[in-house]
């Protein structure tokens, strides 16, 4: 029984871009038709989506909530949890987050994973999943664990190859380590999420700027620099090559060495996928200069215009294939209270307005189509993270997540209207267009502006890695 229809003149689908009518049943999308070609049946609900832009659902693939941050006290506390940054994503047309469980924080990787389940279930209002996450000196017996989760519907894995800050030790992976992990990844069918720096490079930088007195936020991009990006990525690359099997996905590529390096190896046929961060597309290091400067980092830094330039090239070559935050939703006090090269907080409040940014960059100002607009920010995320086409597009069979853009709202972006913190690194920026629906498996989630879902019916995805993304790259 069709439970719901909604027609559109721009619909975004596997096929194209065109008009068709989106039948929904249960849940799930039972057939994408001419307009008008199937009758709607008496009490199914008619949405008119005509002069809109009907897309899949958004998917951001690089969250963090609930996540351990410093106070302006000195004291530790969390960020904000499932509950808010997931009805900042329904209002932003995002219908899937994922976000980290930490194998450390649990006696057992699977004892993680219930602990980190509780944090979500019953708390989110849209769907989500999670990374497996492995920090530090890795556990003799964790290898098998990981195993084990990736063939229970967590099949990516989170390394770091830096501490990132030298007050953070213990995040580091050595790479005899890695080596181990890459062997379970490929022998399960897994996908290795890297955050690639040169730990040596990064370090040494931290020393030698504190030596000089340059210890102001604002000298960032020399810390977490380009040689670090261009270093780490080839070592990486190399140890997943001399692993037959290993898939790798490169988080928040912020560099033009990064992109060259994912390039590179994707002409030698490894499959490896990039991805980069509104930030890292819209903001450079200059405007670390700006009032409160830090409201645009995130971890690594922000690097040049350059650098810039080389992030939108890989997402017409496919070395950039997907869109994420790295979501980090906390108070303005606390995103301003680290003013050091080694206290700044990373992460940002950005998963509501990032469908809408990204249309306005990619469709409005650079000629994007609507369907490598919609790769970039849903479909190529499901693809590479074993969630398509369950998630990602709009065909029969798939599940009815679905965000409607509506080019008549031109709203300017303003923190009070926005519903993660009290800030917003994008205050004052006029988009092109906004959603106006997001719906979530056949559920209209928001509706106009307002709240129409409930944290009851976000669930977790179960995912697999598609062989075919692990063989070659495929985007």
């Amino acid at each position: 029984m069709i439970d719901l229809v909604i027609r559109g003149d721009t619909v975004v689908t596997p096929q194209g871009v065109g008009a068709h009518d989106i039948l929904v049943t249960g849940g799930t999308i039972a057939a994408v038709a001419a307009p008008g070609s199937i009758p709607v049946p008496e009490g199914a609900r008619f949405i008119d989506a005509i002069g809109k832009i009907v897309l899949p659902g958004g998917i951001d693939p690089h969250v963090h909530c609930k996540w351990s941050l410093p106070n302006p006290d000195g004291s530790f506390g969390l960020t904000e949890p499932p509950d808010v940054v997931s009805k900042a994503a329904v209002h932003g047309g995002t219908t899937t987050i994922i976000d980290f469980t930490r194998a450390s924080e649990g006696k057992t990787l699977r004892d993680a994973i219930e602990v980190r389940e509780r944090d979500w279930k019953g708390h989110c209002a849209c769907d989500y999943a999670q990374h497996i996450m492995v920090e530090g000196a890795l556990p003799i017996d964790l290898p098998p664990q990981v195993a084990e989760a990736i063939q229970a519907g967590y099949p990516t894995v989170k390394i770091f190859t830096t501490d990132i800050t030298p007050s953070r030790k213990g995040r580091m992976v050595d790479f005899g380590d890695i080596w181990e992990i890459f062997q379970v990844l490929a022998e399960n069918q897994g996908l290795g999420v890297i955050h690639s720096e040169d730990n040596d490079i990064v370090m040494h930088m931290y020393g030698k700027l504190i030596r000089e007195g340059r210890t102001g936020f604002e000298n960032l991009a020399e810390v977490h620099n380009t040689l670090s990006e261009d270093v780490s990525f080839r070592r990486v690359i190399r140890l997943a090559e001399k692993v037959p099997g290993t898939a790798l996905y490169m988080m928040h590529v912020s560099a033009a060495t990064g992109v060259s390096a994912i390039q590179e190896a994707r002409r030698r046929g490894v499959p490896i996928y990039g991805e980069s961060l509104h930030q890292y597309m819209l903001y450079n290091s200059e405007d670390y200069k700006k009032p409160n400067g830090q409201i645009y980092h995130t971890y690594p830094s922000l690097k040049s215009p350059e650098d810039q330039a080389a992030l939108w090239q890989g997402t017409l070559d496919g070395s950039i294939n997907c869109v994420a935050t790295d979501e980090i939703c906390c108070t303005l006090a606390r995103k301003l209270q680290g003013v050091r090269i080694d206290d700044t907080t990373g992460g940002n409040a950005g998963v509501e307005p990032r469908m809408a940014l990204m249309y306005t960059e990619m469709v409005g100002r650079r000629g994007y189509s609507l369907q490598r607009y919609a790769d970039l920010v849903s479909t190529n995320a499901a693809k590479i993270m074993g969630l398509y086409p369950r998630k990602g597009a709009l065909a029969a069979g798939s599940d009815a997540d679905i965000c409607v853009l509506d080019p008549a709202d031109q709203r300017v972006i303003r923190a009070e209207d926005l519903h993660e913190a009290d800030y917003t690194p994008w205050e004052g920026r006029k988009m092109d267009a906004w959603p106006c629906l997001t719906m979530i498996r056949g559920q209209v989630a928001v509706e106009n502006g307002v709240f129409k879902g409930s944290l009851g019916h976000g669930t977790w995805q179960h995912r697999k890695v598609a062989e075919a993304m692990i063989t070659a790259p495929r985007l």
